[in-house]
């Protein structure tokens, strides 16, 4: 079906429209325009519908918020459902759209304070803080490595570089979520499933890199999860303590779930 014609000013508009709804995540334009290599002010002009692109500059957004150039011409949660993390028709029933659909009681969208083994330092633990979105039936992951583990990996610890993403699927007895970093750098499993809580709000399971076999370094290690509701305020209070700490630095209840001392099978 031929698409309408559309005035330039009609197509400056739907993309700076876009531009905000993807930007919105961002607590700083500032710094979101830093991480793009995007002057402010030409940034502001995109924002408002008063200038387009360069198609350098468009590919570098496209791929940076993970659309496609349809961004363009059609509204930005529309293209997201389209292109969905799994759209295609071979997996439709085995990771299609009814598998995707985690719903608001088994995983709530906000953020969540995790705790885990670090796999590089044996007797150290690793806290970090993550958001869950949802974007139509699709749900997100979405957070940061330390900059302290970025620095042991001799990787620059700018915001794009150690921003994670990835979606979670429902399955049977919980939720399952693959995670990357920006251009597949590294990539992780995860399972999750609710434990008996007073507020109900902890899940345990588990974590694997995906790494080659290596006897000095561990590939998998128990995950626990603790949801902390939509309050950015807290959110930002926990993420400034992300990263080691030891076991008695852990909430007595992460240290628990973790079972630190019980080898993991």
């Amino acid at each position: 079906m031929p698409v309408t014609a559309r005035t330039p000013a009609q197509l400056r508009n739907m993309f700076g429209s876009n531009l905000r709804t993807l930007s919105a995540d961002y607590p700083s334009i500032s710094a979101l325009s830093r991480d793009l290599g995007i002057n402010r002010t030409q940034f502001n002009r995109y924002l408002s519908g008063e200038s387009f692109p360069r198609p350098d500059v468009l590919a570098r957004m496209c791929d940076f918020f993970a659309v496609d150039a349809r961004v363009l011409l059609e509204p930005v949660d529309q293209v997201a459902r389209d292109t969905g993390p799994i759209s295609s028709e071979y997996l439709r029933d085995f990771m299609g759209p009814a598998i995707q659909s985690v719903s608001e009681d088994s995983l709530p969208s906000g953020f969540y304070q995790f705790a885990r083994r670090s796999f590089v330092k044996d007797d150290r633990f690793v806290r970090g803080v993550v958001l869950i979105k949802r974007d139509g039936d699709n749900t997100f992951l979405r957070g940061y490595e330390p900059k302290i583990a970025m620095a042991m990996q001799g990787i620059p610890a700018t915001a794009q570089a150690r921003e994670y993403r990835g979606f979670v699927m429902q399955i049977e007895d919980g939720v399952a979520a693959t995670v990357a970093r920006r251009n597949g750098m590294t990539a992780s499993f995860n399972y999750l499933s609710r434990v008996t809580s007073f507020q109900n709000n902890f899940w345990v399971g588990y974590v694997a890199r995906t790494v080659r076999e290596d006897t000095s370094g561990m590939r998998m290690t128990r995950l626990v999860y603790e949801y902390l509701g939509k309050n950015t305020a807290e959110a930002l209070f926990r993420a400034r303590r992300a990263g080691f700490c030891t076991l008695e630095e852990l909430m007595p209840f992460h240290q628990r779930l973790l079972q630190p001392h019980d080898p993991f099978r």
